[in-house]
């Protein structure tokens, strides 16, 4: 199918409202990425402090804590995915090593194998060449589906689910690596699209086979960041306040974390009027609350409708973006809730006959 059809800021904006809008800082997105780390810290160092004052005050504390490390988390993820459209920092080794290191590592991402199909999803948005097509496809679904999803994030079964896929391809990765072996196939015909499994949460990125050598390689380097990453957390977290830490921000990971980056990649296209003629069209931007952006939608995720209309606009500026666009008119073109309920709604409705 042709790609999707781009907006054109020449038409929309003024030179300088452009210039404005794209300007990368050399401060900001590592100052964002400072903050979710330091966010992680302050809410599993002050729930480990309660804890230590009174069994109770931490048995409450804790579900708290878990959603809003989750939110950080996802904050991670969407940092990286900044610095795959280079909007982290304007020097590009400096951008590549945040987005590697200080936020997708986190998460087990791998930023450049994130890049190569991320942009392909902006290419070809909800087409069928869309790598990101599964995650809403199936919407609207049932109440009951739904949720069946929603316990199967929070018990983890979502979580062990990609990490042993994940691992699973990582070790065929490593035995590769000890062996030297290689591909035998034409590198032009090589396939790395299943090489990082946690890129996707559908079906081709958790569980296809991964059949280039290279693509499970790139996934052992992933899993070995990933891992490094972890030992660190844990390695801070006996040497402040003990176990309670790590175990809060692993536990995060395995539950809200997963729950939230679903509702998330749900908001962003689920039931929505996308298409290849209108570019307003082609996501959803939903309202958030202070509560939505300690959890759902940090660092202005959920501006995702100029994010699609604008990939090259930092997501710090996207707030500006939205006002600008609404203040000329184009708010009716645009898929815009109200808050992440009433899209939960949307998506639970079923269709009429």
């Amino acid at each position: 199918m042709p790609a999707v059809k781009a907006a054109k800021p020449n038409e929309i904006f003024a030179r300088d409202e452009w210039a404005a809008l794209t300007r990368v800082s050399r401060w900001h997105g590592l100052w964002l990425t400072a903050h979710g780390w330091l966010m992680v810290a302050l809410v599993t160092g002050g729930t480990a402090l309660l804890w230590q004052w009174h069994w109770l005050a931490g048995l409450i504390a804790t579900p708290i804590a878990l959603v809003l490390v989750g939110g950080r988390q996802l904050g991670l993820s969407i940092l990286m995915h900044e610095a795959a459209h280079g909007l982290l920092h304007p020097k590009r080794k400096i951008n590549n090593f945040a987005g590697q290191w200080l936020t997708g590592a986190a998460t087990g991402s791998d930023l450049h194998s994130y890049r190569a199909y991320h942009l392909t999803h902006h290419r070809f948005t909800q087409q069928t060449e869309d790598p990101d097509l599964g995650l809403s496809a199936a919407f609207p679904t049932s109440k009951a589906s739904m949720k069946r999803k929603v316990i199967r994030d929070l018990t983890g079964q979502t979580f062990l689910k990609q990490r042993g896929n994940q691992f699973a391809v990582a070790w065929k990765g490593l035995q590769a690596m000890l062996s030297g072996a290689q591909d035998s196939a034409p590198s032009a015909k090589r396939d790395h699209s299943a090489g990082t499994p946690l890129n996707r949460n559908g079906a081709a990125g958790v569980a296809a086979p991964v059949i280039d050598l290279e693509g499970a390689k790139r996934t052992t380097r992933t899993v070995g960041r990933f891992l490094l990453v972890q030992l660190i957390v844990l390695l801070v977290s006996l040497a402040t306040l003990g176990i309670v830490p790590f175990l809060i921000w692993l536990a995060a990971l395995a539950t809200t974390f997963q729950l939230i980056l679903r509702i998330r990649n749900i908001a962003e296209h689920a039931c929505t009027t996308t298409g290849s003629e209108d570019p307003f069209s082609h996501a959803r931007t939903t309202k958030a609350d202070m509560l939505m952006r300690m959890t759902l939608a940090p660092y202005w995720v959920n501006y995702h409708s100029e994010h699609h209309l604008f990939m090259g606009v930092p997501c710090y500026n996207l707030p500006k973006a939205h006002e600008l666009l609404i203040a000329k008119g184009y708010g009716p073109r645009m898929t815009i809730a109200n808050s992440y309920a009433d899209v939960l709604r949307t998506v639970t409705t079923p269709v009429a006959a």
